[in-house]
């Protein structure tokens, strides 16, 4: 199966994630309620003009997917040429395989799809600054960091990092 195959297969960010009561949904919508953006990084998403395709591989169990789906909701409710879709990992390893980490199949996975569904690109798990923390090995640096993230406050970095690898290819 291809990208553009997977894509049309995956659900939107409303059905991957209905009103109720569910903790998990409750959070993700608290992340993206609380997502501010400065209106540099905002024109910078709105000047992209082609169709750009996220294809997400993600759970509502996963905290790192609770945390970083709603930057690309974000990004499609800001530019609708950035659309996405997701799948979850649970059934389609395989197609995860390229995307591996340590040989295993991490989540969030987004792959960055241009307008003819070719990679551009791929955000895997966590933003980079919060990875370059966690490699220094500082215990208290690390500790700090993943409370700050676990409270969405490097949303904003998920969000650059997939803006900057469109900007790159688009």
């Amino acid at each position: 199966m291809i990208f553009q195959q997977l894509f049309e297969s995956g659900m939107s960010f409303e059905v991957f994630a209905p009103n109720g009561q569910d903790a998990n949904i409750e959070k993700l919508l608290e992340v993206y309620n609380g997502i501010e953006l400065d209106e540099e990084l905002i024109s910078k998403i709105q000047s992209i003009d082609k169709p750009i395709y996220l294809l997400a591989f993600a759970e509502l169990w996963c905290p790192d997917c609770i945390i970083n789906l709603p930057a690309i909701k974000k990004l499609n409710d800001i530019n609708p040429n950035i659309t996405f879709s997701i799948l979850p990992r649970e059934g389609n390893e395989n197609y995860m395989d390229n995307y591996k980490i340590s040989g295993k199949h991490k989540i969030p996975t987004f792959v960055v799809l241009n307008d003819r569904f070719e990679e551009i690109g791929v955000f895997i798990e966590t933003p980079k600054i919060v990875k370059e923390i966690v490699n220094k090995g500082n215990q208290v640096e690390i500790i700090v960091a993943k409370r700050k993230y676990r409270k969405g406050e490097y949303i904003k970095d998920t969000i650059k990092e997939i803006t900057n690898i469109i900007m790159k290819r688009n």
